[in-house]
């Protein structure tokens, strides 16, 4: 049995809407998963959902019935937007209990997030996902989990709050704000084998790295230097190691980006990216400018 959360890529864009799984989340009144023995397995590096977290070894299967590693990895991926909003200080700590849940040799049982950590990260974060269109999953309804007690997850505290990460994600060096004006950032085109105009599509994640596609119909091209024919008509764009950063310019569904790149190993990787403001003079010089560019 297996389920699978709908994916974050929620806070962005998403082409395909998730469906709600057959199943729900995994029925903690049944211990059906668990009659096969659990194992403790050490918390992987790649998992950065979890990084950092203040235990070390996980539970697998996990409380949403990934049985192998490959599954955790995955889903968990997709949620790491959500963290990355600060919507609540306790979002890591109740999707990891779920994802990575904390592993005892002495309990046979494993241990839940507390019904009130469910509904203080759902206050916090419920209203950010709503604003880009998705409710709270049903199988993270808060009513699926205990009642506070000492053998479950508790939210901290006010006063005993404790950072359970190394701090907020830096922001991505392609998605830093700069002072360029309009000359610069032709200028810096000529640095870079590509720009593009472009809606996004969808947003998913692969190996810690961003994957970007853009939709066709809004896509302009301005430059390209040695990118065929054949790879224009599918373009996807990589924001290198973009789970380990925030990209704050990339938070508004429906706005348009200019984003510039090199051709790496036969990936388009960004190395800046702007929101296109529409009707601005300056984005209409630098238009103008790209498309009589010569470098």
């Amino acid at each position: 049995m297996r389920s699978a959360i709908c994916p974050l890529t929620v806070l962005w864009v998403i082409t395909t809407s998730c469906t709600e799984s057959a199943h729900g989340l995994f029925s903690f009144g049944q211990h059906d998963l668990f009659h096969k023995k659990n194992n403790c397995k050490p918390i992987p590096a790649n998992l950065l959902l979890c990084n950092d977290i203040e235990y070390s070894d996980m539970r697998l299967p996990n409380l949403l019935g990934h049985e192998t590693m490959n599954e955790v990895l995955q889903q968990a991926s997709s949620w790491i937007p959500l963290i990355q909003k600060q919507c609540h200080p306790d979002t890591r700590k109740f999707l990891c209990s779920l994802f990575a849940p904390v592993c005892l040799d002495e309990l046979d049982e494993p241990i839940q997030p507390c019904r009130s950590l469910c509904e203080s990260v759902k206050d916090g974060c419920a209203p950010v996902m709503s604003a880009f269109g998705f409710p709270w999953p049903k199988m993270l309804d808060c009513d699926r989990f205990p009642l506070d007690n000492d053998l479950c997850i508790p939210p901290a505290s006010i006063e005993n709050s404790v950072p359970v990460t190394k701090g907020v994600p830096r922001v991505c060096d392609a998605c830093k704000e700069t002072d360029e004006n309009d000359n610069e950032i032709v200028d810096n085109l000529c640095k870079n084998d590509f720009a593009l105009k472009i809606k996004v599509k969808e947003i998913s994640y692969i190996n810690g790295d961003t994957k970007i596609v853009p939709e066709n119909k809004s896509k302009t091209i301005y430059k390209m230097n040695g990118v065929t024919e054949r790879e224009l008509k599918k373009t996807v764009l990589w924001l290198k190691n973009g789970l380990e950063c925030i990209c704050e310019e990339m938070n508004d569904i429906n706005a348009a980006y200019l984003v510039m790149g090199q051709k790496m190993d036969g990936h388009l990787v960004i190395t800046s990216l702007k929101r296109w403001q529409k009707g601005q003079r300056e984005f209409k010089r630098i238009s103008r400018s790209i498309r009589k560019l010569q470098c």
